[in-house]
């Protein structure tokens, strides 16, 4: 494949030939993917880390009046009051019976402009979306592998957070700046935890606090994010951890752009589509991450249910952390 300068450019089918695919794994008619790997015993293994009792929420403000982060040619939610008290002292609305009055509004936004799940059935590549569906069920909505079949279950698990940040000694990563495989383990090492198998993997790269701190315009200035970038090595660890979900505080949890293939967002192929990890991005980890360094705890119960939109690429989550 070659681009309008005529240079060649790699593919997912090259990049992604020999790598492992869950397809199958669990039935044909899969549409969880790694979500199958929750038990009720790896339930009840996330409920051991619950010590103290502290609670936390990772979900990002919706309709910010600073506005809200969001992938390039998206916009954040639209917040609209059909009726408040202005209607009542005009006359144009009346009491119920009994004195009773309410104020209502409505949001208009993408179903991935917040704190969100990726349906498994999001992206695609080769005209096939997970678990071998063809990718013409996406037509309309997502007939297969939407982020429904993912609400039924509820996501609820241990929890570990690796704090990338804060072990390469910063505020927030560098855009396009990478990690891998032996960053993540040095960085679980260093904080005195494991990645185990069935964890929901959460890492926190503080790229959030650029557009919270400096403003949209830094934040979209040269768009390229920072995160786990891929090499077969990376694929082969997910696959042989039997890793359920990936969560991080970035739009699209890798880097943006592949920085040795050129490839844009190689990951949601190898692993969401070809592997059937959740993806869920757009986490607030700061309070929780500063936390985990005051108590030195780094897992936890992990639990987050996306709302049940039927046929939805994906869904906003406000996901709860109890330590």
């Amino acid at each position: 494949m070659t681009d309008t300068t005529g240079t060649k450019q790699t593919t997912l089918n090259e990049l992604l030939d020999g790598m492992p695919k869950n397809w199958g794994r669990w039935g044909d008619d899969d549409e969880i993917g790694c979500l199958n790997y929750l038990t009720p015993q790896e339930v009840l293994r996330g409920v051991q880390h619950v010590r103290s009792g502290k609670v936390f929420t990772l979900g990002v403000p919706i309709g910010d009046p600073g506005g809200d982060p969001v992938w390039p040619g998206r916009s954040g939610a639209t917040r609209l009051m059909t009726q408040d008290r202005s209607h009542y002292t005009s006359g144009k609305l009346q009491p119920l019976p009994g004195g009773l009055e309410y104020a209502d509004d409505y949001i208009t936004a993408f179903l991935q402009g917040s704190s969100q799940y990726d349906a498994l059935g999001h992206t695609w590549y080769g005209d096939q979306i997970y678990n071998g569906y063809d990718a013409e069920t996406t037509t309309g909505g997502m007939a297969r592998c939407g982020v429904e079949k993912l609400a039924e279950r509820g996501i609820v698990g241990r929890g570990v957070l690796i704090d990338m940040a804060r072990h390469r000694g910063k505020d927030a990563l560098e855009p396009a700046e990478t990690f891998g495989v032996e960053d993540l383990e040095a960085a679980a090492e260093a904080q005195g935890v494991t990645i185990d198998s069935h964890d929901n993997l959460c890492i926190r790269t503080g790229w959030l606090n650029v557009f919270y701190e400096k403003g949209a315009d830094a934040f979209y200035e040269n768009f390229v994010e920072p995160g786990l970038t891929f090499t077969p090595e990376l694929v082969r660890w997910f696959h042989e951890k039997e890793i359920v979900s990936l969560s991080t505080d970035t739009i699209a949890n890798e880097v943006t752009t592949d920085p040795v293939s050129g490839v844009v967002l190689p990951l949601h192929a190898a692993l969401m589509r070809n592997l059937g990890v959740l993806f869920s991005e757009i986490l607030w980890f700061e309070e929780l991450a500063k936390d985990c360094v005051e108590d030195g705890q780094w897992t936890f119960l992990y639990a987050g249910a996306p709302l049940r939109v039927v046929g939805g690429t994906g869904a906003p989550v406000n996901p709860i952390v109890v330590k």
